[in-house]
């Protein structure tokens, strides 16, 4: 069993800062890329930012420069430092760690944390 376990969201005042975390726990080999996604009301998930097992981050155009992926490989968490926030990032954010239970590596399968709401007022 794989447990993802978000914490942080809530509200902020447009131009504020907030920061997510999400810990992984359970019996798996490793974890490779972890990332962060969200879904705003009538869209689509989408990628926000993920990292990873390295440390290299990629970033969603419309998040780069004010959000910060990190990861603690050693804890198995990864973080979402989120600054400069707008009513556009008003979502549910999900967490995402690609998980490998196994030593093979077709073993590895997506799971996600149980999603946390950011609101943003204006």
């Amino acid at each position: 069993q794989v447990q993802l376990v978000e914490f942080g969201g809530g509200m902020v005042q447009a131009g504020g800062s907030l920061g997510l975390s999400c810990a992984a726990s359970g019996s798996f080999f490793s974890i490779n890329t972890m990332g962060w996604y969200r879904q705003a009301p009538g869209k689509q998930r989408e990628l926000v930012a993920d990292i990873s097992s390295g440390g290299s981050p990629n970033y969603a155009d419309s998040v780069k420069g004010r959000f910060t992926i990190s990861r603690d490989n050693a804890k198995n968490t990864v973080h979402l430092q989120m600054s400069s926030l707008k009513p556009e990032d008003i979502a549910v954010y999900y967490c995402s760690a690609d998980v490998r239970l196994s030593m093979r590596p077709t073993s590895t399968y997506r799971h996600w944390g149980q999603g946390t709401q950011v609101t943003v007022s204006s």
